[in-house]
């Protein structure tokens, strides 16, 4: 762990503050405590879902320090490059539900991060930036391939072409976050819809979200509809699928063992 990142873990879900204040910036370091992690949560058998935060009122996190790059270093930056790129790869790739509270800024690789996550509810006062090509640079952590995934290709071009920021209630509007709330309370809602998702079967989980993802990879229909039925009859193999349907018909809640 860096000492740039907080985790705390309550009941199934896992908390991860973005530590770095005052911007919570992304570090090397940081980065690859980040990746490391993620798939040490992976081999968690108790951790089902992830929500991620931001430390203090202001801000999700700023992405990089610019300083890191005032000096032009190309081999420091082939190094960044790579540590956000396996970061925020790691992120998206985890098992279970992942959840950002944007309670602030999320700018640059701030927002990547938070496209990383599976869904996104900001606060009321939070604003969203993807602003690299203003400082001659350009979203190298999944933002060009997140955002149109997100928004469409019209709304990523004005983020990232013409330097667009949008508040918390636009980028509901445009589909970059799922849900707005108040100042104050994102990390509550968070994990309130964590929460939901530790009611669900991870086993049950982590093939949904394999399923989904593998839409992004410009499947046909046919061949996803393959996967499903492959991956139906997958968590046959489970204890969590004879877990659950014994569960309902017995009227008692489910308790799973993620294998």
């Amino acid at each position: 762990m860096s000492e740039l990142l907080e985790l705390e873990k309550r009941g199934h879900i896992a908390i991860l503050t973005i530590a770095n204040p005052p911007a919570n910036t992304w570090t090397a370091d940081s980065l690859a405590a980040l990746k490391n992690l993620v798939e040490e949560l992976n081999q968690d058998r108790d951790i089902y879902a992830l929500v991620v935060t931001g430390q203090g009122e202001k801000f999700f996190s700023a992405g990089a320090d610019l300083k890191t790059f005032a000096d032009g270093d190309l081999a420091r930056a082939n190094d960044m490059a790579q540590r956000f790129g396996e970061a925020f790869a790691a992120l998206t790739a985890f098992r279970g539900a992942s959840i950002a509270a944007i309670n602030g800024y999320a700018m640059g690789g701030g927002l990547e991060c938070a496209m990383a996550c599976d869904t996104r509810i900001a606060e009321e006062h939070a604003q969203m930036a993807l602003p690299e090509a203003a400082v001659g640079l350009l979203p190298c952590a999944g933002g060009t391939q997140n955002l149109p995934w997100l928004v469409g290709e019209g709304w990523a071009k004005r983020m990232i072409l013409c330097g667009e920021r949008v508040d918390a209630n636009k980028a509901l509007q445009i589909g970059l976050v799922e849900e707005v709330v108040p100042s104050g309370q994102g990390l509550e809602a968070a994990l309130k819809l964590a929460e939901g998702a530790c009611k669900q079967s991870p086993s049950s989980i982590a093939r949904c979200k394999q399923l989904v993802m593998s839409a992004r990879e410009g499947r046909g229909h046919s061949d996803g509809w393959r996967m499903e039925r492959e991956l139906f009859v997958e968590l046959f193999h489970t204890e969590d699928q004879t877990e659950g349907v014994n569960a309902f018909l017995d009227k008692r809640k489910p308790e799973w063992k993620n294998r």
